[in-house]
């Protein structure tokens, strides 16, 4: 990752504006692929149940996707993954990524400017911290994923270390990254 690059995501508001109608459609593709595979519980066709969701970090409305059963017996809610949203967090998810990632990347000082910036509390931070370091470290799903890059990735400095095996130009790296978090973005967190 470009630290530049990470930084201007966030401190300018015209770049986070930008970034939300990419990650708005790779999310419309999501839940697409959910729709046609239908239920997870008992195959069943799906409804659309979106809802509204308020987002800190970016001027912008947002619906999450959300799908219901059809089956009378079943009616489970179906939740896709998401580049947007990461778990129940209020704000953008590639913001608590980005910023998270930063602190191993820029100054202390320019890390507080930013979460002045997006109004981001310190406290927020470090349980944005303690959650890559605990929450996530020790999924299963981490498990099974870090068994598959080589070198090691070092879980001390998550989501940094993991952010940097995301190659391209712009913010392709960062979008590499949401997407392989998506899963997270669900009621059922894998693992």
């Amino acid at each position: 990752m470009n630290k530049q690059t990470g930084e201007s995501v966030i401190s300018d508001e015209n770049s986070r504006a930008a970034l939300w109608p990419v990650l708005t459609k790779i999310d419309a593709d999501l839940a697409e692929q959910a729709l046609i595979q239908g239920c997870g519980h008992c195959g069943g066709a799906l409804h659309r149940a979106d809802y509204p969701r308020k987002v800190r970090g970016v001027r912008a409305e947002s619906r999450r996707h959300s799908f219901c059963c059809a089956r009378e017996e079943c009616r489970r809610r179906e939740t896709p993954g998401s580049v947007r949203f990461l778990g129940r967090k209020v704000y953008a998810g590639f913001i608590v990524v980005v910023l998270t990632a930063l602190r191993h990347g820029l100054s202390t000082e320019r890390v507080r400017v930013l979460q002045e910036q997006l109004g981001v509390d310190r406290r927020t931070l470090e349980r944005w911290r303690r959650w890559w370091l605990e929450q996530f470290a020790r999924s299963g799903f981490w498990r099974v994923a870090r068994a598959r890059l080589v070198p090691p990735v070092d879980a001390a400095t998550l989501p940094w270390s993991l952010w940097v095996r995301f190659t391209g130009e712009g913010n392709a790296p960062l979008l590499g990254l949401l997407r392989f978090l998506s899963p997270w973005s669900t009621r059922r967190p894998p693992g």
